[in-house]
């Protein structure tokens, strides 16, 4: 190797690193610029050259979210996506190990399923909404909370076949040797095992039913609206609330990062599960 070598080395791991950053900074800009606008006065939000970083940290823009009653669209969602969640969770864990083990449906039931995610939601929306509105479940709970469950059923399924699949069934034959019966084995064998597992899909899960819009956005008037829907009125004909986008942006944002930061480790280790096999 010539005496440059190393110099060259060094270098290009730098620049990578360089490069490494310059990508994170970029995508990272509009979550920084989203917060800044958040705590900034008005005048600060539309003055020109922009304020990077407010003279005064204004929390005006959130009191305003508690005052006019705004951030119950965060507990709206707080509801549905965590009810469908757990509904979601439990109904297709169970259809998943009933696919993975006893080839429920035979051998291509499961790429069925899955299939039914990839429905776009504008091509299904306009009927539910006639259906419901018969049934009188249009801004409601039960509709919003039976519409997230359903619509994520194919993919817990999905995910947790392959997860109860990485289970060994050595361990299941002989819990039920050891006296358990099929729910106990459920409980204290399989659950645990894939409980990395069990937290990515709920995490992902709850995700997708927090960040959709398009069937609350047809389903819901005034009792039901969550988060996006919420985000979205303040865009108007004549005016742009920016303050209040960022606030309710950071409203909205900080529980899911939070959940996710906290259980990181959870979250890779789930996702990789099954990942390298043999």
């Amino acid at each position: 190797m010539s005496a440059d070598g190393p110099h060259r080395f060094k270098a290009a791991t730098a620049g990578r690193a360089l490069l490494a950053v310059a990508v994170t900074a970029l995508f990272l800009f509009p979550v920084y610029w989203l917060f800044v606008m958040s705590i900034k006065t008005p005048e600060e939000v539309f003055a020109s050259p922009p304020v990077w970083w407010p003279a005064e940290i204004s929390l005006e823009n959130f009191a305003v979210l508690f005052r006019d009653g705004d951030v119950r669209a965060i507990w709206n969602s707080a509801i549905v996506a965590g009810v469908s969640t757990v509904i979601a969770m439990f109904l297709g864990t169970i259809a998943a190990y009933s696919i993975a083990r006893y080839r429920t449906g035979g051998d291509h039931l499961a790429i069925w399923i899955i299939s039914q995610r990839m429905i776009p939601p504008i091509a299904i929306v306009f009927p539910i909404f006639l259906a419901f509105a018969l049934i009188g479940l249009n801004d409601t709970y039960l509709g919003l909370i039976a519409l997230y469950t359903a619509f994520n059923l194919p993919y817990v399924i999905w995910m947790m076949r392959g997860y109860v699949e990485d289970v060994p069934l050595e361990l299941e034959e002989s819990a039920l040797v050891d006296g358990l019966d099929r729910w106990q084995t459920l409980l204290k064998v399989v659950f645990p095992m894939m409980r990395t597992g069990l937290f990515a899909t709920s995490v992902f899960t709850f995700i997708f039913a927090w960040n959709e819009f398009i069937f609350a956005l047809i389903l819901t008037r005034t009792e039901v609206i969550t988060f996006p829907v919420q985000v979205s009125h303040y865009f108007g004909p004549q005016q742009i609330f920016w303050a209040k986008i960022g606030a309710m942006s950071v409203l909205g944002t900080l529980p899911v990062f939070f959940t996710v930061a906290m259980a990181q480790k959870l979250l890779v280790r789930g996702i990789s599960m099954g990942a390298v096999k043999g």
